[in-house]
C-alpha cells in the first residue's frame, strides 16, 4: 500500500513519504562508490523493497504491479549487487532480458524498437549482472556505430542520429554498452573516436560544468557526470578542469546540488558529483562524509530512499492530483499549480515526476490537466517546442526524450498538444497515425487479437484501445464503432471496465473508459459506473479494483473523485489523462 499522503508543515503540496527505485539505486550507487554500501540505512528493508519490484517473468518493474522493464530491471539488480545481495533467480532476468532484444539491440519491454536508454540498461544487466554475453555482439556494436551523428556526438537511436539529435546522455550510455562488451571480450570502438570526445569537450562551458547539448546555457552536474564519465571510458580528457565546479555546487552542509542557484541538496547531485569526482580520483574524505550524512535523511524508514528528506519529498503526479481533486474555489491551488510549475530543469520545458529528474510526458499532462501554466502562454508555447523534439522518428513518443515509443506516451504527448494548442504544433502527424496502426494487432493477423497494444506486438488491451482511438480522433480518423467495440468487450457486467478480458474491472480502466467515451460521444451508462465506484470507495480509502485493499493513493482518490464528479455532472467531463 503506498504510504499516506502528507503535507509539509507551511504548505499545501502534499508529500507521500514513499520511496522511489531511481532515488534507490541511486543513493546505494553513490554509497557503494564511496565503499559505505554496507551502512546503508535500513539495509534489509532496501534490499527487500527491491526485490518486491520483481515480477514472475523474471524482470523488475518500477513500482509493484507494473510490467517488467529494462530500466527497472537494471536498478533493481545493480541495487542489489551493490547491497552484496543475491539477485533471484538471475537465469530467468537473464532470459526477461533476452525478451527485448531486436535482433540488433534492445528495446525497454518487449516489443518495442530499441533505443539507447533500453540497450544501456538491458546490455549491462546482461553481462555485468548476469554474467552472459548480449545475442549478437557484431549486430550491437553495428547499430552503437550509427548512433554517432555527423557533429560526432551519439544519439538515442539510428534515426535520431540521422536527425543530428545528439545528446550527453546518449553518448554515456552507448560507452557504457561498449564497455560492457570490452570487458569480455576485446572490442575498438565502434565510433570515430576523437569527433565523439571532441564533441563531449564541447559541451564544457567557460565555468567548468557541462550541458547535455548544444544550445543549453545552465551547466548541471548530471550532464557533468555523464560528460566525464564517457569521456573517461574512452581515455579522453575535459577540454578545461571541472573538480572547482563540481565541488562549488555543495551548500553549507557540505551536500551537493544539481546546478547554480537551485536550493535543494538531493540524491542526484550527490550520484552525479561523486560519479564525477570519480574520474579524478578518490573523492575528498570530507565531501564522502557529508555525502553520505545527507543520503541518511533520505532514507525511508520501511527501506529505500526518496530523492531528500521524506517528509518533503512531492512529486508532480501526486501534486497534480491533489490540484485535480480540489474544488474551483480551495485556497490551495494556486499552490499547489506554483509548485508543478517550478518542476523543470533548466533548458528542458516539460514537467518532471520529481524536481531534478528530467521531464516526462505523462507528468507534463496531469500538471497541465490540474491547471499548471494556465496563465503562461509563454511556457505553454514552450511545452509545445519541447513536445515537438521529443517526437520519435517512428512517429510515436515514449516517457522522456529518446525513450521507445508506446501508446501510454503518445497517448499523453497528444492530450498535452491539445491543451497547448494544436495550431502551430509541428508534429508529423502522418508518422504519428502509422505509429498508432502498427499498434494494432488485427494489422499482424498472427493470432486473432483484435484490439490495440501498448507496442507493436504488445498484447491487446482495453486502455491501449481508448488510448489509441484518442489518438486517430486528434488526427480526425476518429473511429466510434470501433471504440464502442472494445467497450462492449470489456464491459464488466457488475461495473467498470477491465483491462484484459471482461472479469476484473479497476479504476484506469474504468476512469479511461468515460473520458474516452465522452471524448467520442458515446453515451456511458451512468448506473454501470456507479456500481463500480460504490464497490471501490469505501471509508478506509478508494480501491484500485474490486479485489485490490483499500488505500488513500492520491492517484487513486483523484481518479475516483473525478468519475463522482462526472456522475453527478454529465457537463463535469473527465481530462484524458493516462498513467499505464
Amino acid at each position: 500500500m503506498t504510504a499516506p499522503a502528507r503535507t509539509a508543515p507551511g504548505t499545501a503540496v502534499p508529500v507521500l513519504a514513499a520511496p522511489d527505485l531511481w532515488c534507490t539505486y541511486a543513493a546505494v550507487r553513490t554509497l557503494a562508490w564511496l565503499g559505505r554500501a554496507g551502512r546503508t540505512p535500513h539495509r534489509a528493508a532496501t534490499a527487500a523493497y527491491v526485490r518486491g519490484r520483481r515480477n514472475a517473468d523474471g524482470g523488475f518493474a518500477w513500482s509493484r504491479g507494473m510490467p517488467s522493464d529494462a530500466w527497472a530491471t537494471f536498478y533493481c539488480a545493480a541495487t542489489l549487487a551493490d547491497l552484496a545481495e543475491p539477485l533471484p533467480e538471475p537465469e530467468r532476468t537473464a532470459a526477461w532480458v533476452r525478451s527485448t532484444w531486436s535482433g540488433e539491440a534492445y528495446a525497454m519491454t518487449p516489443g518495442q524498437r530499441p533505443d539507447v536508454w533500453a540497450t544501456h540498461f538491458a546490455a549491462r544487466t546482461a553481462v555485468e549482472l548476469c554474467g552472459e554475453d548480449v545475442p549478437d555482439r557484431a549486430r550491437l556494436l553495428a547499430w552503437l556505430r550509427r548512433l554517432q551523428t555527423p557533429a560526432g556526438g551519439l544519439s538515442w537511436s539510428p534515426g535520431h542520429a540521422d536527425a543530428g539529435d545528439a545528446d550527453v546522455r546518449a553518448c554515456f550510455y552507448g560507452v557504457a554498452v561498449w564497455r560492457a562488451l570490452d570487458s569480455l571480450e576485446r572490442a575498438a570502438p565502434p565510433w570515430d573516436v576523437p569527433a565523439l570526445t571532441g564533441w563531449l569537450r564541447e559541451r564544457q562551458h567557460p565555468e567548468g560544468g557541462f550541458t547535455f547539448g548544444p544550445g543549453a546555457t545552465v551547466p548541471c552536474l548530471w550532464a557533468t557526470y555523464r560528460a566525464t564519465g564517457a569521456l573517461d571510458a574512452l581515455g579522453g580528457r575535459p577540454a578545461a578542469p571541472f573538480v572547482p565546479w563540481v565541488l562549488g555546487q555543495r551548500l553549507d552542509d557540505g551536500a551537493f546540488t544539481r546546478w547554480p542557484g537551485y536550493p535543494v541538496a538531493d540524491v542526484w547531485a550527490s550520484f552525479s558529483a561523486v560519479g564525477a569526482l570519480r574520474t579524478e580520483g578518490e573523492v575528498p574524505a570530507g565531501t564522502a562524509e557529508a555525502v553520505e550524512r545527507r543520503l541518511a535523511r533520505f532514507a525511508c524508514p520501511g527501506g529505500g530512499f526518496t530523492y531528500r528528506e521524506p517528509t518533503a519529498a512531492a512529486d508532480a503526479l501526486t501534486t497534480a492530483a491533489a490540484a485535480l481533486s480540489a474544488d474551483p474555489d480551495d485556497p490551495r491551488l494556486p499552490e499547489l499549480r506554483g509548485w508543478l510549475e517550478g518542476c523543470r530543469l533548466p533548458n528542458e520545458d516539460g514537467v518532471m515526476y520529481m524536481p531534478g529528474r528530467g521531464a516526462e510526458v505523462r507528468c507534463t499532462l496531469w500538471a497541465l490537466a490540474a491547471g499548471a501554466f494556465r496563465d503562461d502562454p509563454a511556457a505553454t508555447a514552450a511545452i509545445g517546442a519541447w513536445l515537438t523534439r521529443l517526437q520519435n522518428p517512428d512517429g510515436g513518443f515514449g516517457y522522456w526524450h529518446g525513450r521507445g515509443s508506446d501508446l501510454v506516451s503518445t497517448a499523453s504527448a497528444v492530450e498535452i498538444g491539445r491543451l497547448v494548442g494544436r495550431t502551430g504544433l509541428p508534429l508529423d502527424l502522418r508518422a504519428l497515425g502509422a505509429f498508432v496502426d502498427s499498434c494494432d494487432r488485427a494489422q499482424d493477423g498472427q493470432d486473432g487479437q483484435e484490439g490495440h497494444g501498448n507496442v507493436p506486438g504488445g498484447p491487446a488491451t482495453l486502455r491501449s484501445g481508448l488510448q489509441a482511438a484518442r489518438v486517430l480522433a486528434f488526427l480526425g480518423r476518429a473511429d466510434r464503432a470501433a471504440a464502442a467495440g472494445a467497450l462492449d468487450r470489456h464491459r464488466v457486467r457488475g461495473g467498470g471496465w477491465a483491462n484484459q478480458g471482461n472479469r476484473l474491472p479497476d479504476l484506469l480502466s474504468t476512469y479511461e473508459a468515460v473520458a474516452t467515451a465522452d471524448r467520442l460521444g458515446i453515451a456511458v451508462d451512468p448506473g454501470h459506473v456507479r456500481a463500480f465506484l460504490d464497490r471501490t470507495g469505501e471509508q478506509q480509502g478508494v480501491r484500485w479494483s474490486p479485489l485490490a485493499p483499500a488505500t488513500d493513493d492520491p492517484l487513486a482518490l483523484c481518479l475516483h473523485r473525478l468519475l463522482r464528479r462526472r456522475l453527478a455532472d454529465p457537463a463535469a467531463t473527465p481530462p484524458a489523462l493516462s498513467l499505464s
